[in-house]
């Protein structure tokens, strides 16, 4: 290539073609290294894990870990910051406007299914967010993730109970939130038939506790009390 008499050499594809193949290597070494992180943490537990056990566990040295990660906090900062990224996801998808007009157990259903599957899928989430000693930056975010659960809850049963106090709706809310919270620890310490059982039950124990705030007027928001 000429411009104003001088000649530019033309890129050599091959070479502009290295970079790109080590930048993809990178990002294979750093999912590997996640998701090996992700195991040790639901193992062990955040305080307890260490680098050399990810290093263990992805089938990589300790020194080709560093290349990637300076210690245990960046490791744990960049899952978790993966994992809240995709609950807030999931929670979008899980509070959809169109779920208000379903009756209760089926609202409950398309609430519920969802966060519980992503909690399934994910087990690191729950091993990093309620582990002990996890980074403050996670814990800020994680933070702000259940008080926006806690809104969104809020929402929900201010359609439903317009003329509620406030206080009433956000105690509401939290106890809703704290029985969630207990029946997903089970769900998660259990698997197959036993682990479906404990679904069914948490559902049931809401419904029973939702269902005579609310359960008569699911399917109608904003309809008055009786």
């Amino acid at each position: 290539m000429e411009s104003r008499g001088i000649t530019v050499p033309e890129a050599n594809p091959a070479e502009t073609a290295k970079p790109r193949r080590r930048q993809a290597r990178g990002e294979r070494r750093v999912a590997q290294l996640l998701e090996a992180a992700a195991g040790v943490f639901c193992r062990s537990g955040y305080a307890a894990a260490s680098t050399n056990a990810i290093a263990r566990e992805a089938g990589v040295s300790p020194g080709t870990l560093y290349q990637f990660f300076p210690n245990k906090e960046a490791i744990a900062i960049e899952l978790g910051g993966q994992l809240l990224h995709k609950a807030n996801v999931m929670h979008g998808q899980a509070f959809l406007p169109e779920n208000l007009h379903l009756p209760l157990p089926e609202l409950l259903d398309a609430v519920l299914d969802p966060v519980i599957t992503f909690n399934c899928e994910n087990p690191a989430f729950w091993a990093l967010m309620h582990g002990s000693g996890i980074p403050g930056h996670i814990n800020d975010e994680h933070e702000a993730l259940h008080q926006g659960l806690q809104t969104r809850v809020e929402g929900i049963l201010a359609t439903f109970l317009p003329e509620a106090p406030q206080a009433e709706l956000s105690r509401t809310a939290h106890m809703t939130l704290a029985v969630f919270k207990a029946g997903l620890d089970l769900i998660l310490a259990s698997e197959g038939a036993e682990r479906e059982a404990y679904v069914a039950e948490l559902k049931t124990v809401l419904l029973r506790y939702l269902d005579p705030l609310i359960g008569d007027r699911t399917g109608a928001p904003g309809t008055p009390a009786r």
